[in-house]
Protein backbone atom coordinates (compact mmCIF):
# COMPACT_ATOMS: atom_id res chain seq x y z
CA UNK A 1 0.00 0.00 0.00
CA UNK A 2 1.49 3.36 -1.03
CA UNK A 3 2.17 6.09 1.48
CA UNK A 4 -0.93 7.98 2.50
CA UNK A 5 -1.03 11.75 2.10
CA UNK A 6 -0.33 12.24 5.78
CA UNK A 7 2.51 9.68 5.91
CA UNK A 8 5.37 12.10 5.38
CA UNK A 9 8.95 10.98 4.94
CA UNK A 10 11.12 13.07 7.21
CA UNK A 11 14.66 14.31 6.68
CA UNK A 12 16.47 11.16 7.74
CA UNK A 13 19.88 9.76 6.75
CA UNK A 14 18.34 6.40 5.80
CA UNK A 15 17.30 6.02 2.15
CA UNK A 16 14.07 4.16 2.81
CA UNK A 17 10.80 6.02 3.40
CA UNK A 18 9.98 4.24 6.66
CA UNK A 19 8.40 0.91 7.54
CA UNK A 20 5.93 -0.27 4.93
CA UNK A 21 7.24 2.20 2.36
CA UNK A 22 6.40 1.71 -1.29
CA UNK A 23 9.88 2.68 -2.52
CA UNK A 24 13.52 2.56 -1.51
CA UNK A 25 16.82 3.85 -2.88
CA UNK A 26 19.29 1.30 -4.22
CA UNK A 27 22.77 1.60 -5.68
CA UNK A 28 22.75 0.79 -9.41
CA UNK A 29 26.31 1.36 -10.66
CA UNK A 30 29.22 3.77 -10.31
CA UNK A 31 28.19 5.37 -13.61
CA UNK A 32 24.50 5.79 -12.78
CA UNK A 33 24.66 6.04 -8.99
CA UNK A 34 21.45 5.43 -7.04
CA UNK A 35 17.95 4.77 -8.26
CA UNK A 36 14.53 4.56 -6.63
CA UNK A 37 12.77 1.18 -6.78
CA UNK A 38 9.27 0.00 -5.90
CA UNK A 39 9.16 -2.37 -2.93
CA UNK A 40 5.60 -3.47 -3.73
CA UNK A 41 3.11 -3.19 -6.57
CA UNK A 42 1.90 0.38 -7.03
CA UNK A 43 -1.25 1.27 -8.96
CA UNK A 44 -1.55 4.15 -11.41
CA UNK A 45 -2.58 7.31 -9.55
CA UNK A 46 -1.31 6.12 -6.16
CA UNK A 47 0.92 8.34 -4.05
CA UNK A 48 4.26 6.56 -3.77
CA UNK A 49 5.39 8.81 -0.92
CA UNK A 50 5.13 12.32 0.49
CA UNK A 51 8.48 13.81 1.46
CA UNK A 52 9.65 16.83 3.43
CA UNK A 53 12.84 18.50 2.23
CA UNK A 54 15.98 18.36 4.33
CA UNK A 55 16.18 22.10 3.72
CA UNK A 56 14.43 24.53 1.38
CA UNK A 57 14.37 28.23 0.49
CA UNK A 58 12.37 30.65 -1.63
CA UNK A 59 14.17 32.13 -4.64
CA UNK A 60 15.51 35.60 -3.89
CA UNK A 61 14.13 37.41 -6.95
CA UNK A 62 10.78 35.69 -6.44
CA UNK A 63 10.61 37.08 -2.90
CA UNK A 64 11.78 40.52 -4.04
CA UNK A 65 8.90 40.66 -6.55
CA UNK A 66 6.41 40.26 -3.66
CA UNK A 67 5.55 36.60 -4.11
CA UNK A 68 4.78 36.17 -0.40
CA UNK A 69 5.52 32.72 0.99
CA UNK A 70 6.08 31.16 4.41
CA UNK A 71 9.78 31.52 5.14
CA UNK A 72 9.94 27.87 6.16
CA UNK A 73 7.50 25.72 4.15
CA UNK A 74 6.92 28.12 1.19
CA UNK A 75 3.14 28.01 1.62
CA UNK A 76 1.63 30.99 -0.22
CA UNK A 77 0.60 33.66 2.28
CA UNK A 78 -1.72 35.72 0.07
CA UNK A 79 -5.35 34.73 -0.27
CA UNK A 80 -6.36 33.59 -3.75
CA UNK A 81 -8.10 36.92 -4.31
CA UNK A 82 -5.06 38.94 -3.19
CA UNK A 83 -2.88 36.76 -5.39
CA UNK A 84 -5.07 37.35 -8.46
CA UNK A 85 -5.35 41.09 -7.72
CA UNK A 86 -1.56 41.47 -7.57
CA UNK A 87 -0.89 39.42 -10.70
CA UNK A 88 -3.53 41.39 -12.60
CA UNK A 89 -2.67 44.75 -11.12
CA UNK A 90 -6.40 45.13 -10.37
CA UNK A 91 -7.28 45.72 -6.72
CA UNK A 92 -11.02 45.73 -7.45
CA UNK A 93 -11.12 42.09 -8.62
CA UNK A 94 -13.49 39.88 -6.63
CA UNK A 95 -13.27 36.10 -6.87
CA UNK A 96 -16.43 34.00 -6.58
CA UNK A 97 -16.56 31.25 -3.96
CA UNK A 98 -14.01 32.87 -1.60
CA UNK A 99 -14.72 30.09 0.92
CA UNK A 100 -12.73 27.74 -1.35
CA UNK A 101 -9.50 29.58 -0.48
CA UNK A 102 -7.57 27.62 2.17
CA UNK A 103 -5.27 30.43 3.36
CA UNK A 104 -5.62 31.10 7.11
CA UNK A 105 -4.17 34.57 7.66
CA UNK A 106 -5.21 34.43 11.32
CA UNK A 107 -2.56 31.72 11.83
CA UNK A 108 0.33 33.70 10.31
CA UNK A 109 3.20 34.63 12.63
CA UNK A 110 6.34 36.72 12.32
CA UNK A 111 9.77 36.34 13.82
CA UNK A 112 9.71 39.00 16.58
CA UNK A 113 13.30 40.04 15.78
CA UNK A 114 13.52 40.18 11.96
CA UNK A 115 9.82 40.11 10.99
CA UNK A 116 10.04 37.31 8.40
CA UNK A 117 6.61 35.70 8.12
CA UNK A 118 5.50 32.13 8.65
CA UNK A 119 2.18 30.46 7.87
CA UNK A 120 1.86 29.07 11.39
CA UNK A 121 3.41 28.85 14.84
CA UNK A 122 4.61 25.35 13.91
CA UNK A 123 6.64 26.62 10.96
CA UNK A 124 8.10 29.49 12.99
CA UNK A 125 9.20 27.05 15.68
CA UNK A 126 10.56 24.51 13.18
CA UNK A 127 12.65 27.19 11.45
CA UNK A 128 13.95 28.54 14.75
CA UNK A 129 14.96 25.09 15.94
CA UNK A 130 16.67 24.08 12.68
CA UNK A 131 18.44 27.16 11.23
CA UNK A 132 16.79 30.54 11.88
CA UNK A 133 18.65 31.26 15.12
CA UNK A 134 21.85 31.51 13.03
CA UNK A 135 20.29 33.33 10.06
CA UNK A 136 18.00 35.79 11.85
CA UNK A 137 19.04 39.31 10.86
CA UNK A 138 17.20 40.99 13.71
CA UNK A 139 17.26 44.79 13.36
CA UNK A 140 19.83 44.46 10.54
CA UNK A 141 17.28 43.07 8.10
CA UNK A 142 17.42 46.23 5.95
CA UNK A 143 21.12 46.96 6.54
CA UNK A 144 22.90 46.52 3.16
CA UNK A 145 26.28 46.15 4.91
CA UNK A 146 25.25 43.06 6.90
CA UNK A 147 27.22 40.03 5.59
CA UNK A 148 24.07 37.98 4.84
CA UNK A 149 22.47 40.88 2.98
CA UNK A 150 25.66 41.39 0.96
CA UNK A 151 25.66 37.68 0.07
CA UNK A 152 22.03 37.78 -1.08
CA UNK A 153 22.52 40.95 -3.11
CA UNK A 154 25.59 39.45 -4.83
CA UNK A 155 23.57 36.33 -5.71
CA UNK A 156 20.73 38.37 -7.17
CA UNK A 157 23.23 40.24 -9.34
CA UNK A 158 24.61 36.95 -10.69
CA UNK A 159 21.55 34.71 -11.04
CA UNK A 160 18.57 36.35 -12.72
CA UNK A 161 15.09 34.91 -13.42
CA UNK A 162 14.13 32.31 -14.43
CA UNK A 163 15.73 31.17 -11.18
CA UNK A 164 16.89 27.59 -10.70
CA UNK A 165 18.73 27.76 -7.37
CA UNK A 166 19.45 29.96 -4.37
CA UNK A 167 22.54 30.72 -2.32
CA UNK A 168 20.23 30.66 0.71
CA UNK A 169 19.73 26.92 0.29
CA UNK A 170 23.45 26.56 0.99
CA UNK A 171 23.22 29.07 3.84
CA UNK A 172 20.46 27.04 5.48
CA UNK A 173 22.54 23.87 5.14
CA UNK A 174 25.41 25.53 7.02
CA UNK A 175 23.09 27.12 9.59
CA UNK A 176 21.37 23.76 10.21
CA UNK A 177 24.70 22.12 11.05
CA UNK A 178 25.88 25.09 13.15
CA UNK A 179 22.70 24.89 15.27
CA UNK A 180 22.56 21.09 15.50
CA UNK A 181 23.55 19.18 18.60
CA UNK A 182 24.38 16.13 16.46
CA UNK A 183 26.37 17.80 13.68
CA UNK A 184 27.63 14.51 12.24
CA UNK A 185 24.04 13.30 11.72
CA UNK A 186 23.30 16.28 9.51
CA UNK A 187 26.61 16.06 7.66
CA UNK A 188 25.78 12.41 6.90
CA UNK A 189 22.33 13.48 5.68
CA UNK A 190 23.75 16.04 3.25
CA UNK A 191 26.45 13.60 2.09
CA UNK A 192 23.73 11.31 0.65
CA UNK A 193 23.16 13.67 -2.28
CA UNK A 194 25.05 12.76 -5.44
CA UNK A 195 28.42 14.34 -6.11
CA UNK A 196 30.09 15.25 -9.40
CA UNK A 197 33.64 15.23 -10.75
CA UNK A 198 35.63 18.47 -10.69
CA UNK A 199 34.95 19.08 -14.39
CA UNK A 200 31.24 18.39 -13.98
CA UNK A 201 31.12 20.74 -10.98
CA UNK A 202 32.61 23.52 -13.10
CA UNK A 203 30.00 22.90 -15.81
CA UNK A 204 27.20 23.19 -13.24
CA UNK A 205 28.64 26.40 -11.80
CA UNK A 206 29.02 27.78 -15.33
CA UNK A 207 25.38 26.94 -16.03
CA UNK A 208 24.18 28.80 -12.93
CA UNK A 209 26.48 31.84 -13.07
CA UNK A 210 27.42 32.31 -16.74
CA UNK A 211 30.73 32.95 -18.50
CA UNK A 212 32.31 34.90 -15.63
CA UNK A 213 31.56 32.11 -13.20
CA UNK A 214 35.09 31.62 -11.82
CA UNK A 215 35.42 35.18 -10.54
CA UNK A 216 31.80 35.23 -9.39
CA UNK A 217 32.15 31.93 -7.54
CA UNK A 218 35.17 33.25 -5.65
CA UNK A 219 33.28 36.44 -4.69
CA UNK A 220 30.37 34.33 -3.44
CA UNK A 221 32.76 32.13 -1.47
CA UNK A 222 34.34 35.13 0.27
CA UNK A 223 30.94 36.62 1.14
CA UNK A 224 29.65 33.18 2.22
CA UNK A 225 32.69 32.79 4.49
CA UNK A 226 32.25 36.26 5.99
CA UNK A 227 28.60 35.55 6.77
CA UNK A 228 28.68 31.92 7.90
CA UNK A 229 32.16 30.49 8.55
CA UNK A 230 32.25 27.57 10.95
CA UNK A 231 35.38 25.65 11.94
CA UNK A 232 33.45 22.35 12.00
CA UNK A 233 32.67 22.84 8.28
CA UNK A 234 35.95 24.46 7.26
CA UNK A 235 36.24 22.33 4.10
CA UNK A 236 32.99 23.79 2.71
CA UNK A 237 34.61 27.24 2.77
CA UNK A 238 37.71 26.29 0.73
CA UNK A 239 37.60 26.98 -3.04
CA UNK A 240 37.23 23.25 -3.84
CA UNK A 241 34.75 22.55 -1.05
CA UNK A 242 32.59 25.56 -1.88
CA UNK A 243 32.49 24.56 -5.54
CA UNK A 244 31.39 21.06 -4.53
CA UNK A 245 28.70 22.45 -2.22
CA UNK A 246 27.51 24.78 -4.97
CA UNK A 247 27.36 21.91 -7.47
CA UNK A 248 25.53 19.68 -4.97
CA UNK A 249 22.74 22.24 -4.68
CA UNK A 250 22.74 22.85 -8.44
CA UNK A 251 22.48 19.12 -9.18
CA UNK A 252 20.04 17.99 -6.49
CA UNK A 253 17.86 21.04 -5.87
CA UNK A 254 14.21 20.30 -6.68
CA UNK A 255 12.07 23.24 -7.78
CA UNK A 256 9.07 24.03 -5.55
CA UNK A 257 6.03 25.99 -6.67
CA UNK A 258 3.09 27.06 -4.47
CA UNK A 259 0.01 29.13 -5.29
CA UNK A 260 -3.11 30.04 -3.34
CA UNK A 261 -4.83 30.88 -6.64
CA UNK A 262 -4.08 27.43 -8.04
CA UNK A 263 -5.41 25.85 -4.84
CA UNK A 264 -8.60 27.89 -5.15
CA UNK A 265 -9.05 26.81 -8.79
CA UNK A 266 -8.65 23.12 -7.87
CA UNK A 267 -11.18 23.53 -5.05
CA UNK A 268 -13.61 25.24 -7.45
CA UNK A 269 -13.16 22.41 -9.95
CA UNK A 270 -14.39 19.98 -7.28
CA UNK A 271 -17.58 21.94 -6.55
CA UNK A 272 -20.85 20.21 -7.42
CA UNK A 273 -22.64 23.01 -9.31
CA UNK A 274 -25.64 23.22 -11.67
CA UNK A 275 -24.52 23.11 -15.30
CA UNK A 276 -25.04 26.81 -16.01
CA UNK A 277 -23.13 27.89 -12.89
CA UNK A 278 -20.34 25.44 -13.76
CA UNK A 279 -20.01 26.87 -17.26
CA UNK A 280 -19.96 30.44 -15.92
CA UNK A 281 -17.31 29.62 -13.31
CA UNK A 282 -15.11 27.76 -15.82
CA UNK A 283 -15.38 30.69 -18.28
CA UNK A 284 -14.45 33.14 -15.49
CA UNK A 285 -11.37 31.09 -14.52
CA UNK A 286 -10.24 30.66 -18.16
CA UNK A 287 -10.49 34.40 -18.77
CA UNK A 288 -8.75 35.14 -15.46
CA UNK A 289 -5.71 33.08 -16.46
CA UNK A 290 -5.61 34.68 -19.90
CA UNK A 291 -5.66 38.16 -18.35
CA UNK A 292 -2.98 37.24 -15.81
CA UNK A 293 -0.74 35.84 -18.54
CA UNK A 294 -0.99 39.12 -20.46
CA UNK A 295 -0.17 41.15 -17.35
CA UNK A 296 2.40 38.98 -15.53
CA UNK A 297 3.58 36.38 -18.04
CA UNK A 298 4.37 32.88 -16.84
CA UNK A 299 5.64 33.75 -13.36
CA UNK A 300 2.53 32.93 -11.33
CA UNK A 301 3.80 30.99 -8.31
CA UNK A 302 5.81 31.40 -5.17
CA UNK A 303 8.97 29.56 -6.23
CA UNK A 304 11.97 28.08 -4.49
CA UNK A 305 13.99 24.90 -4.24
CA UNK A 306 14.67 22.16 -1.72
CA UNK A 307 16.80 19.09 -1.13
CA UNK A 308 14.80 15.84 -0.93
CA UNK A 309 16.65 12.66 0.02
CA UNK A 310 14.36 10.16 -1.73
CA UNK A 311 13.29 12.32 -4.68
CA UNK A 312 16.94 13.05 -5.49
CA UNK A 313 17.39 9.31 -6.11
CA UNK A 314 14.82 9.32 -8.93
CA UNK A 315 16.52 8.92 -12.29
CA UNK A 316 15.25 10.40 -15.55
CA UNK A 317 13.27 8.69 -18.28
CA UNK A 318 11.71 10.23 -21.38
CA UNK A 319 8.74 7.93 -20.65
CA UNK A 320 8.44 8.41 -16.85
CA UNK A 321 6.27 6.20 -14.68
CA UNK A 322 5.95 8.78 -11.89
CA UNK A 323 5.79 12.55 -11.40
CA UNK A 324 6.35 15.04 -8.57
CA UNK A 325 3.88 17.72 -7.48
CA UNK A 326 3.11 20.05 -4.55
CA UNK A 327 -0.67 19.77 -4.10
CA UNK A 328 -0.69 20.92 -0.46
CA UNK A 329 0.49 24.46 -1.30
CA UNK A 330 3.72 23.97 0.67
CA UNK A 331 7.09 22.19 0.42
CA UNK A 332 5.64 18.67 0.83
CA UNK A 333 6.59 16.77 -2.33
CA UNK A 334 4.16 14.11 -3.58
CA UNK A 335 5.50 11.39 -5.88
CA UNK A 336 2.59 9.89 -7.83
CA UNK A 337 2.54 6.87 -10.14
CA UNK A 338 1.65 7.67 -13.77
CA UNK A 339 1.09 3.99 -14.54
CA UNK A 340 1.08 0.65 -12.72
CA UNK A 341 4.54 -0.08 -11.30
CA UNK A 342 5.57 -3.60 -10.30
CA UNK A 343 7.61 -4.46 -7.21
CA UNK A 344 11.32 -4.28 -8.07
CA UNK A 345 10.77 -1.87 -11.00
CA UNK A 346 12.72 1.38 -11.06
CA UNK A 347 10.63 4.50 -10.46
CA UNK A 348 11.62 7.26 -12.89
CA UNK A 349 10.52 10.85 -13.32
CA UNK A 350 11.25 13.14 -16.26
CA UNK A 351 13.65 16.07 -16.03
CA UNK A 352 12.00 17.42 -19.22
CA UNK A 353 8.60 19.04 -19.58
CA UNK A 354 5.84 17.56 -21.76
CA UNK A 355 6.79 19.57 -24.85
CA UNK A 356 10.48 18.71 -24.55
CA UNK A 357 9.69 14.99 -24.24
CA UNK A 358 7.98 15.10 -27.66
CA UNK A 359 11.09 16.41 -29.39
CA UNK A 360 13.61 14.23 -31.22
CA UNK A 361 16.00 11.94 -29.32
CA UNK A 362 18.94 14.14 -30.32
CA UNK A 363 17.14 17.30 -29.18
CA UNK A 364 16.13 15.72 -25.85
CA UNK A 365 19.66 14.60 -25.13
CA UNK A 366 21.07 17.99 -26.06
CA UNK A 367 18.89 19.55 -23.34
CA UNK A 368 19.85 16.83 -20.84
CA UNK A 369 23.59 17.18 -21.53
CA UNK A 370 23.47 20.97 -21.24
CA UNK A 371 21.44 21.01 -18.03
CA UNK A 372 22.13 17.70 -16.28
CA UNK A 373 25.41 16.45 -17.81
CA UNK A 374 24.25 13.01 -18.97
CA UNK A 375 22.95 11.21 -22.06
CA UNK A 376 19.68 9.34 -21.64
CA UNK A 377 19.47 5.60 -22.32
CA UNK A 378 15.81 5.05 -21.44
CA UNK A 379 13.73 2.62 -23.58
CA UNK A 380 12.44 5.46 -25.75
CA UNK A 381 15.95 6.77 -26.48
CA UNK A 382 17.27 3.27 -27.18
CA UNK A 383 14.36 2.60 -29.55
CA UNK A 384 15.22 5.82 -31.42
CA UNK A 385 18.98 5.19 -31.45
CA UNK A 386 19.07 4.82 -35.23
CA UNK A 387 17.22 8.08 -35.88
CA UNK A 388 19.10 10.88 -37.60
CA UNK A 389 21.17 13.08 -35.26
CA UNK A 390 19.04 16.16 -35.86
CA UNK A 391 17.62 18.45 -33.23
CA UNK A 392 13.92 19.15 -33.55
CA UNK A 393 14.54 22.66 -34.89
CA UNK A 394 16.70 21.23 -37.69
CA UNK A 395 13.93 18.80 -38.57
CA UNK A 396 11.44 21.68 -38.64
CA UNK A 397 13.78 23.77 -40.82
CA UNK A 398 13.62 20.97 -43.35
CA UNK A 399 9.85 21.34 -43.25
CA UNK A 400 9.97 25.17 -43.10
CA UNK A 401 8.37 25.28 -39.62
CA UNK A 402 11.08 26.43 -37.21
CA UNK A 403 9.89 28.16 -34.03
CA UNK A 404 13.01 29.76 -32.55
CA UNK A 405 11.18 31.34 -29.62
CA UNK A 406 9.72 27.99 -28.57
CA UNK A 407 13.12 26.30 -28.79
CA UNK A 408 14.73 29.05 -26.71
CA UNK A 409 12.03 28.72 -24.05
CA UNK A 410 12.54 24.97 -23.83
CA UNK A 411 16.31 25.17 -23.76
CA UNK A 412 16.28 27.56 -20.80
CA UNK A 413 13.63 25.68 -18.80
CA UNK A 414 15.88 23.85 -16.33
Amino acid sequence: MAAAAGDVCGAVPGSRAGAGAAAEARFISSAKGKGLFATKNIRKGETVFVEKPVVSSQFLWNALYNYRACDHCLRALETAEENAQRLLGKSSLVLPHPEQCSIRKDLHQQCPRCQVTYCSAECRQAALEQYHHVLCLGPSRDDPTHPLNKLQEAWRNMHYPPETSSIMLMARMVATIKQAKDKEWWIKTFSQFCNKTANEEEEIVHKLLGDKFKGQLELLRLLFTEALYDEHLSRWFTPEGFRSLFALVGTNGQGIGTSSLSQWVHACDALDLPMLQREELDAFIDQLYKDIEKESGEFLNCEGSGLYVLQSCCNHSCIPNAETSFPENNFLLHLTALEDIEAGEEICISYLDCCQRERSRHSRNKILRENYLFTCSCPKCLAQADDADLTSDEEEEGEGETDDAELEDEMTDV
